[in-house]
């Protein structure tokens, strides 16, 4: 924790409450946060004057010549917003500054939120925050239900990280995506045969979109055919809103249940799939049980972000007439267009998860103190005109292009490379196959997802 000392004048009389204490100057010491510390015992003789003055909109103006005022508390709450339209309050947040002060719907207090590219990159890769220190607290949230597994990579920090990853990794690899590639398209082909062979209109999301990540997902997790049904209703209710804390809860124990039952049964398989892996590495005694399945748990539901943000991106790609032209005239060429529609797509509501700072961290001139919740927004710093000029408009020509939209840090998202593979194969399959594929429906009449963390169209009417 950074810390300035300064020498007091002799004989410093300190106001305390109602008492006045009198202490030599080789006793106390000053410390930035106005605090006056005896250096002997530690005791605070004295708080510091808090000399701002309270504004109508919950934010303090200081002095002149005084460290910056606190920004204002804003309520944000998940909007049920229509189509990818960016979420208004976030803009509002952007533009008040840097770094703001925001209130989830769940939880308890405030918590410091950060929106600039640069600043993003930083919090996201200093070890001055902590995710894990997140368990132990109830922060201000979007989630109704907050119970933290042990064993997720999600709430793990350095070094504990790095060893719960690495049972997992050999099936995220480039290599075993390339190994992955044909089955996957096996899977593709067959949804799209069996949608051209019932002809149009049909819903996208329902036919291909949904059910083809679920079960490349399915492939790489190793959940045998029987049980992926009953797996992805899961996944559903945890990565909703809808039914409260109750009913997620309810999803969480039936699929952590079955994950440790499968793990416990492949504690000798030598099989490469991810719960095979798990199993493996609990047998050697390398994760416990419990980590296993915490780990397992958010793999599992990452299949549910490629239905809807692929969604979003055909969305786009039939409403933008001159995004299809492209993607139909220069298939060579779709990789960086799909990088662009990536980071474009608002991909979720509010923020995701917090992090804790261990020690005093300034930011723009504003002081994060230790122990204060800190979030970063992707979506913020996807649309950063530092970075990314003229940042709401879909350029695709965009280059350089580095967006964060699968994160950033010890925390980048582990399944990104299996995320683009899946990506890349929907788009180009589909495109290729129906060459005719357009809107059934005006675009105002396309459903969209409701009370949800993970955004994108619940329907996608389409004929060809």
């Amino acid at each position: 924790m950074t810390q300035e000392i300064t020498t007091p004048p002799p004989d410093r009389t300190v106001p305390s409450d109602d008492r006045t204490v009198k202490l030599p100057d080789d006793r106390t010491v000053e410390l930035l946060d106005g605090r006056t510390v005896d250096i002997l015992d530690g005791r605070t003789v004295s708080q510091p004057h808090d000399r701002t003055v309270s504004r109508p909109d919950g934010g303090t103006t200081a002095p002149a010549g005084d460290r910056p005022a606190l920004p204002p508390v804003r309520d944000w709450p998940a909007l049920d917003l229509e189509g990818t339209e960016f979420d208004p309050v976030l803009a509002e947040l952007m533009r008040e500054g840097p770094v703001s002060r925001i209130r989830l719907p769940y939880g308890e207090g405030w918590a410091w939120l950060v929106t600039r590219y640069d600043d993003v990159k930083l919090v996201t890769n200093d070890p001055r925050f902590s995710r894990a220190e997140v368990t132990r607290r109830q922060v201000t949230r979007l989630a109704p239900h907050f119970k933290p597994r042990p064993g997720s990579l999600a709430w793990a920090d350095q070094p504990d990280h790095n060893r719960l990853r690495k049972p997992v990794s050999a099936a995220f690899t480039v290599g075993a995506m390339k190994r992955l590639r044909p089955r996957a398209q096996e899977i593709l082909d067959g949804l799209v045969d069996g949608l051209r062979a019932e002809g149009p209109p049909a819903d996208l999301v329902e036919r291909v979109l949904e059910p083809f990540p679920l079960a490349v997902v399915s492939e790489v997790m190793g959940v045998p055919v029987a049980d992926r049904e009953r797996v992805h209703t899961w996944t559903r209710q945890i990565i909703s809103l809808c039914g409260g804390a109750e009913a997620a809860d309810r999803a969480k124990e039936g699929m952590y249940g079955w994950i440790a039952a499968t793990v416990r049964a492949r504690r000798d398989s030598t099989a490469q799939d991810v719960l095979s892996l798990l199993g493996a590495a609990v047998g050697r005694g390398g994760i416990s049980e419990e980590e296993a399945v915490g780990l397992a748990g958010p793999l599992q539901i990452g299949g549910e972000a490629v239905t809807h943000n692929c969604g979003q991106i055909f969305y786009l790609l039939l409403t933008r007439s001159e995004l299809m032209t492209r993607m139909r005239e220069r298939p060579e060429a779709r990789g960086p267009v799909l990088d662009e529609l990536l980071r474009h797509i608002p991909h979720r509501s509010t923020v995701g998860l917090a992090r804790i700072a261990l020690e005093d961290v300034e930011l723009h001139g504003v002081r994060i103190a230790a122990g204060d919740p800190v979030y970063v927004s992707y979506l913020a710093a996807n649309r950063d005109p530092g970075v990314f000029p003229d940042p709401d408009r879909i350029d695709p020509d965009r280059d350089p292009n580095p967006h964060l939209s699968f994160g950033n840090g010890p925390h980048y998202c582990t399944g990104a490379v299996l995320a683009r593979l899946q990506t890349e194969l929907l788009v180009g399959t589909l495109l290729d196959r129906l060459p005719g594929l357009r809107l059934a429906v005006p675009p105002a009449e396309v459903a969209w997802r409701r009370r949800t963390m993970i955004r994108g169209p619940r329907t996608l009417p389409v004929t060809w």
